[in-house]
């Protein structure tokens, strides 16, 4: 395989190809699913379908919903990675993925992935509802179609991948009967504004990887000091009012609110520190905040809906 250079880049990286019979198969699908992430989909599908009830939950319609898109993130994470094996070759941290380390044909892999996802959403369109089926497949295209595509071309796919990211609670809350209001829009900004310094600091760390892979993620290998950091800060300030919104719109009240701001504005340190000084440290900073900020809004935010409507069924 070739590698790709730019003058602005460092020394490429040629990818290793590992050996046919290296792992098994079973692993390598493993690794093609990336079901690390399909566990926080499942999560955030989760706080939605809690947040939309007013009764009492139901667990066969839940299970249907994490069923269903479980398979069709499965299957967007399978044909981005046949969209990039040639990209992920030319990088340090994904080189020995099972497409690029040429232990999975690329046929297999897309077949794999257009499957799932095609089962995923039929699935959720028998036994959930129309709305999440289609909602679901939305994320596959924009994740699969559109935002991967995107990373050779600009760096907005950030935003535009940012879009998907953002829609698992949205998913569970149609699937629990809500519909697309205030609620559903606070749920997606959360996910939506959470995403980028999130993002941001990793494109920053593997900045040279995704420079000589020839892909357009800020910084991308250039050299805009405090650029990205700042974008970073921007994002987290902006998370904050976005953060109270579930409390305006009475999904919460002021244990959630209290939460959602204290950690706002730990997420918003950690930015304008990466933006002050950017290294290794403060990136990897930004990283690790991004990964406690949000399981604990999240829980933060069920605990004090569930206490809410625990509450007003007292009174």
């Amino acid at each position: 395989m070739s590698a790709i250079s730019t003058p602005n880049c460092p020394a490429p990286v040629v990818a290793l190809r590992s050996p046919g019979l290296t792992g098994t198969r079973v692993a390598d699908y493993l690794e093609i699913a990336k079901l690390r992430i399909s566990l926080m989909v499942l999560m955030t599908v989760s706080v939605g379908y809690l947040l939309a009830l007013e009764g009492a939950a139901s667990v066969w319609p839940l299970l249907n919903t994490w069923l269903g898109v479980t398979l069709v993130a499965v299957g967007a994470s399978a044909v981005n990675q046949w969209i990039e094996r040639e990209t992920d070759g030319r990088m340090r941290r994904t080189r020995n993925r099972p497409l690029p380390a040429q232990r999975l044909a690329p046929t297999e892999v897309l077949l794999f992935g257009f499957a799932s996802a095609l089962i995923g959403s039929g699935y959720l369109l028998l036994t959930v509802n129309a709305m999440t089926a289609a909602m679901t497949a939305l994320t596959f295209v924009l994740y699969a179609g559109v935002y991967t595509p995107l990373k050779r071309v600009t760096s907005l796919c950030t935003a535009v991948g940012a879009v998907p990211g953002a829609l698992p609670p949205v998913l569970g809350w149609l699937a629990a009967g809500g519909g697309l209001d205030g609620m559903a829009f606070s749920l997606f900004g959360v996910l939506f504004l959470w995403q980028f310094p999130h993002f941001l600091a990793i494109a920053w760390m593997h900045r040279d990887d995704y420079c000589n892979a020839g892909l357009r993620m800020l910084p991308a290998g250039r050299s805009m000091p405090h650029v990205t950091g700042l974008l970073a800060v921007g994002y987290a300030l902006g998370l904050i009012p976005v953060s109270l919104l579930p409390t305006y719109f009475g999904a919460a009240g002021v244990v959630y609110s209290c939460a959602a701001l204290m950690l706002g504005l730990a997420y918003l340190a950690a930015s304008i520190w990466f933006a002050w000084n950017e290294t290794r440290a403060s990136a990897r900073g930004v990283l690790l905040t991004s990964l406690v900020y949000l399981p604990l809004l999240l829980l933060a935010l069920t605990w004090d809906h569930l206490r809410l409507l625990e509450w007003l069924r007292v009174v």
